[in-house]
C-alpha cells in the first residue's frame, strides 16, 4: 500500500489509526454538539458508531487510513478523520470524513490535523495532490478548507443523495505538490 497506517503526532493532538477500542470515546465526542442533525453533514449518529468504526477500519485494508483525534491536554478522543479514495497509482488521495466534538472546534486542533495529513501526504509519500470534498451548504467546512489554502476545483452538482432524500451540491477544492510549501508556512503560522 502506499499509505502506511501509523500514528502522527503534534503539539496539540494525536492521530491514531481507528481502532474498534475508540469506539468509546468517539460515541462521547459525536455527543457534544449533536452533529449528526445537521442535515448537510455526514455525521454518525452516536448509536451507529460500532458500526461507522468497524466500516473504516475495513476501509484501511486497501489504502484508506481513518484516524481517531485525540487531544494531547486532556487524552480524549474528540473526532475522527480519514484519507479516502486513495489513487496509489496518481499519488493523489482525499481529505475528510472529518467531525470535531463541539467543545474543540475554532480551536488549533483542526489545524494541527491537516497540517499532519497533508505534510505526511506530501513529504513522506510525494503525493501530487489532496482533494477536499463538501456539501455546498456547509459553509463552516467550506470557510475551513479556504483557510488551509486549498483552492475551489468546482462544483459536482447533484452529486449525492443525503440520508434525507435531499440532492447534494459537492463541492471540490485541492492544494497540489508546488502549493505545499506556501500552505505549510501558513499552516505553522497558524499554530504559533
Amino acid at each position: 500500500m502506499w499509505l502506511e497506517n501509523k500514528v502522527l503526532e503534534g503539539q496539540y493532538i494525536i492521530l491514531e489509526p481507528l481502532h474498534e477500542s475508540h469506539v468509546k470515546g468517539l460515541i462521547e465526542a459525536v455527543k457534544d454538539g449533536e452533529a449528526w442533525n445537521i442535515w448537510f453533514a455526514n455525521v454518525p449518529h452516536f448509536e451507529e458508531m460500532a458500526e461507522y468504526v468497524n466500516q473504516a477500519i475495513k476501509a484501511s485494508e486497501t489504502g484508506n487510513i481513518a484516524y481517531a483525534v485525540r487531544c494531547k491536554t486532556t487524552g480524549d478522543i474528540v473526532g475522527t478523520t480519514r484519507y479516502y479514495n486513495v489513487e496509489s497509482q496518481h499519488k493523489r488521495a482525499l481529505l475528510g470524513y472529518t467531525w470535531y466534538s463541539n467543545s474543540v472546534r475554532r480551536t488549533a486542533i483542526n489545524t494541527e490535523c491537516k497540517y499532519l495529513l497533508l505534510k505526511n501526504l506530501f513529504e513522506n509519500h510525494h503525493a501530487y495532490a489532496v482533494e477536499f470534498r463538501t456539501h455546498f451548504f456547509n459553509q463552516a467546512s467550506r470557510n475551513a478548507i479556504e483557510r488551509l489554502g486549498a483552492k475551489q476545483d468546482g462544483i459536482l452538482r447533484n452529486h449525492q443523495i443525503m440520508k434525507d432524500g435531499s440532492l447534494r451540491d459537492t463541492v471540490v477544492y485541492s492544494i497540489i505538490s508546488t502549493e505545499w510549501p506556501a500552505v505549510k508556512c501558513n499552516l505553522i503560522n497558524k499554530l504559533n
